[in-house]
């Protein structure tokens, strides 16, 4: 059976090419690896690459199928789950974009397209929260995020957490879902925190 999973945006910005393959696995050091969790961990995710990543992609191997403005990898990330790339108009400019598809769903491709389109067509386009928090866990660095362990509570064990310092705490690990706006923000670049306002549902 195939579950949707949540399209969502998990970079701000043009990701250079190290920044691309990197974002291509940012769950390489997860704990468990389990092809059922790891098709819903992967699908949904997108983020903007440059046009001459886009273009080295899809010389790497002949893609997988081409349908107008995007083509799909030959090569699986997890189960039925590939890349997607997308060749797109936004507000009259051309830009690229990433994204993992569950091709179980075969309206997936799709669904990513008008997803993107509507996210990056918004003429006020502040980042949210969730976006904030993905942006952050994107961009750390392996060695200051990882995962709930042993010595978390059970309830914890596996999600993702930050390394930071905190004034009346010191240095430690905390879950990424339970980072203040403020400890967002301060991990967030400067020209990005300006974007950092939660939109109103």
């Amino acid at each position: 059976m195939c579950k949707p999973s949540p399209i969502r945006k998990v970079f701000e910005g043009v990701a250079t090419r190290q920044q691309m393959f990197a974002l291509f696995d940012r769950h390489a050091a997860r704990p468990r690896r389990d092809p059922l969790e790891d098709a819903a961990l992967y699908a949904g995710e997108w983020f903007e690459i440059s046009d001459r990543d886009h273009d080295y992609m899809f010389e790497i191997l002949p893609p997988l199928w081409i349908r107008g403005e995007m083509f799909a990898m030959r090569e699986f990330m997890t189960g039925s789950v590939t890349s997607v790339f997308y060749t797109l108009r936004v507000a009259g400019r051309i830009r690229h974009f990433h994204g993992y598809c569950d091709l179980c769903e075969t309206r997936s491709p799709d669904a990513m397209r008008i997803s993107i389109l509507e996210r990056e067509n918004r003429p006020d386009r502040p980042m949210t929260r969730s976006e904030r928090l993905e942006h952050t866990w994107s961009t750390t660095a392996e060695g200051y995020r990882g995962y709930a362990g042993a010595h978390w509570p059970a309830s914890m064990q596996g999600q993702r957490t930050i390394f930071l310092w905190r004034p009346t705490v010191g240095a430690g690990h905390k879950l990424l879902d339970a980072l203040t706006d403020d400890e967002v923000a301060a991990k967030l670049p400067i020209q990005l925190r300006r974007l950092a306002k939660t939109v109103a549902a």
